[in-house]
């Protein structure tokens, strides 16, 4: 019989202890790294061919998810060719994948890839996220996760729901199909010098995306959820849930990119962000808005550049006062409570100190007209 010593108990009763802290959350990450590692391939000049690379699963995402964002048709010959001119070294006239960069950065994504491969990814990045649910948080969930090397230049990694036709993705609505994360390595391997560093940077950006599939399967299950979302539908509405959304999943990534050191000072850039924030819901509320011109500011909120993305932005700084000022099982709360409960705490914030960046009277007025 194998016996234990009194230390070697005591370590796993805390180890029990710990794995039951969120006892429902149950989140199994599903890493594909097919198209990835073809893609790598081709681009040291090695065995592959476009056309196998391109029907990938991954590659198909990265591909309608770069036409997307670019507004304009790509479709699979154009990605083939792209990966035919990558394959030799050369580049076409619009590098829409962004190869030309990828492919000159190809060692350090190999090494990052390699890397990935040997580690407890998926495991570390689930643990992570958690941490920001509410304990009785009820999350069952797997989620596919593929790793692609090229893509469009504004976004590193993103959730999508896809209906599978075939290899081909169908982007669905909000409560269709299932949640899937992609993720860019050619842009990774801007995250530090080392493959250590990008290792790090790579585990904050994924559990953004994690964040994000999590809170959406917490949502479905969430009575309290079902109540706003069915009541809260006009386009301010969206951009409040999106901001909340993105907000919490920027300063997730934020906590983890400084692990263990001091958060960088962005005050010099929240009046310029809030400001942004607040014309652009000033325009959501416009008499006569058409659905068309709200998605595109609404889309604009989270995927315009960093400190451009006014959603997300302003999400960031409310989620970091609240956790500051408030303390985590306040932010925590806002996750169970909703956006009204967000953008509330911090409202209260406002009050008790006038030189954070202000929400305008118009958007405070909103919130508390739709409690």
């Amino acid at each position: 019989m194998k016996r234990f010593s009194v230390l070697s108990l005591l370590l796993m009763l805390v180890a029990c202890a710990e794995a039951q802290d969120h006892p429902f959350f149950n989140v199994l990450l599903r890493l594909d790294y097919s198209s990835a590692e073809k893609t790598v391939e081709l681009y040291q000049g090695l065995s592959g061919h476009p056309d196998e690379v391109a029907q990938l699963r991954g590659s198909q995402i990265a591909l309608a998810t770069t036409s997307l964002l670019a507004r304009r048709p790509l479709d699979l010959s154009m990605l083939e060719r792209s990966l035919d001119a990558a394959k030799f070294n050369q580049s076409l006239d619009d590098d829409v994948f962004r190869m030309k960069e990828a492919r000159a950065n190809v060692t350090a994504i190999r090494d990052l890839l390699s890397e990935l491969e040997k580690r407890n990814f998926g495991q570390r990045v689930a643990s992570t996220v958690e941490q920001i649910f509410p304990r009785e948080a009820r999350v069952s969930t797997s989620i596919p996760v593929f790793f692609v090397a090229f893509g469009h230049e504004n976004i590193d990694a993103y959730v999508r729901r896809v209906v599978w036709r075939g290899d081909t993705p169908l982007f669905v609505g909000d409560n269709e199909g299932e949640l899937t994360i992609v993720v860019n390595l050619a842009k990774a391997v801007r995250y530090g010098r080392t493959t250590t560093e990008r290792m790090e940077g790579l585990l904050s950006v994924v559990a953004h995306e994690v964040f994000h599939a999590a809170f959406g399967v917490y949502k479905e299950g969430s009575p309290v959820w079902k109540e706003y979302s069915a009541a809260h539908t006009s386009p301010l509405d969206r951009l409040l849930d999106l901001t909340q959304n993105e907000g919490i999943a920027y300063y997730l990534s934020l906590l983890q990119q400084y692990h263990g050191r001091d958060l960088p000072d962005f005050s010099g850039q929240g009046p310029g962000v809030f400001g942004n924030f607040n014309r652009n819901a000033a325009l959501l509320l416009s008499p006569g808005i058409t659905d068309r011109r709200a998605s595109e500011i609404i889309g604009r909120a989270n995927t315009s550049g960093y400190w451009q993305s006014f959603g997300s932005i302003t999400g960031m700084f409310i989620a970091r006062e609240i956790d500051e000022q408030l303390g985590r099982p306040a932010l925590v709360e806002t996750i169970a409570a909703g956006p009204a409960d967000f953008f509330g705490k911090y409202a209260s914030l406002m009050k008790r100190n006038t030189n954070i960046p202000q929400l305008s009277e118009l958007v405070l007025r909103h919130l508390n007209n739709s409690r």
